[in-house]
């Protein structure tokens, strides 16, 4: 079987139309790749074409304030990308002389550069033989050859690479990387895959053993934390300006860099009326608590279960958290906040 000429046939008749696959820029290519690491792509789409109008080269993305980068990536989560991208920016330009490094190895440098994005640059910028080996991947050929070995692991990894290393077009594993991306994505799917038409079918060990619906091997899931979160949301009138109260998250907890209402955590859920004895402990007794809001807010290992409220105060609070500061909404507006922030902010 002729791995690379099947794939690179249906390729060039059934390729995915997407607008940034065309360039070579690996400044381009890297920011494509760090989006979609933890997003869908008619997501990242508008992301991709925002950021590169706002940092058009990896000059201006280095020489950004992190406050304007985490703001235009608001809404994408996982923020650790966006301050990694800014990390590695400046490298490039401190470090390399502000030239994007062009072998795998040092494309690996880069902070927050994993093997599968050093190989997609490597790849799609350098046309280097570097196999892209991520969910849509494991699952082709772990159906095409039968391999049960958990994929997420660094064995499995060595095994899938293995085999892909073999097979890659030295020529153009570009076009490689991207045929068997796309057909993962639009052909053996993880439901509703489309065997009748699959150009593997008299080779695929899964299809021949009907093992489609047990391969790839998955291991164990993650345990899911639920989190319980209070967030005060201090509101005010001065010069008629309504001011409330923020602070920006430094901890290596989530959210690190964005700003957010006075917060308090719980470990269990707490009745709305000990909810309100808190709130009167930090603020004293002379406010108006208004209604409380609940919001569910998932990510990847844990639930955040949030409750907004809105506490009407006649003057500028003096009792809250030190490390607050008072900001008016529209000030707010323009701050980097996560996306349970801004859902809140929508409704009010």
């Amino acid at each position: 079987m002729e791995l690379d000429r099947i794939l690179e046939d249906w390729y060039w008749d059934h390729r995915r139309e997407l607008p940034w696959k065309e360039t070579s820029n690996p400044y381009h290519i890297w920011l494509r790749e760090v989006i979609l690491q933890q997003t869908r792509v008619e997501q990242g789409r508008e992301y991709y074409f925002r950021f590169l109008e706002t940092f058009p080269t990896v000059q201006d993305l280095a020489s950004a304030d992190e406050k304007e980068v985490l703001k235009c990536w608001q809404g994408l989560g996982y923020y650790s990308r966006a301050r990694n991208l800014h990390a590695a920016a400046r490298y490039i330009m401190e470090q390399l002389g502000g030239k994007f490094p062009e072998t795998y190895e040092e494309i690996l440098k880069l902070k927050g550069v994993g093997k599968y994005t050093a190989a997609a640059i490597a790849s799609f910028a350098y046309k280097l033989p570097y196999p892209v080996i991520d969910g849509n991947v494991y699952r082709f050929v772990a159906r095409l050859y039968g391999i049960h070995t958990p994929i997420g692991t660094d064995t499995a990894f060595k095994e899938f690479e293995t085999i892909l290393k073999k097979n890659i077009d030295k020529v153009s594993p570009d076009v490689f990387n991207q045929a068997i991306m796309d057909y993962g994505a639009t052909v053996c799917k993880p439901t509703g895959c489309e065997c009748g038409n699959c150009v593997f079918s008299e080779y695929c060990y899964a299809f021949k053993n009907g093992k489609v619906a047990l391969l790839p091997i998955k291991g164990s899931k993650a345990v899911v934390r639920p989190r319980y979160l209070l967030y005060i949301d201090v509101d005010w009138t001065a010069e008629d300006e309504h001011y409330t109260m923020v602070h920006q998250r430094h901890s290596k907890d989530i959210w690190k860099g964005l700003y957010e209402f006075p917060l308090l955590e719980y470990d269990t859920k707490k009745t709305e009326e000990e909810l309100n004895t808190d709130i009167r402990k930090l603020l004293g007794d002379d406010i108006e608590i208004e209604e409380h809001q609940e919001f569910v807010h998932k990510l990847t290992h844990q639930t955040i279960n949030a409750t907004f409220v809105k506490v009407k105060i006649q003057e500028k609070a003096t009792r809250i958290l030190q490390n607050e500061r008072p900001i008016t909404r529209g000030e707010l507006k323009k701050l980097p906040i996560s996306r349970l922030i801004d859902r809140y902010l929508e409704k009010t």
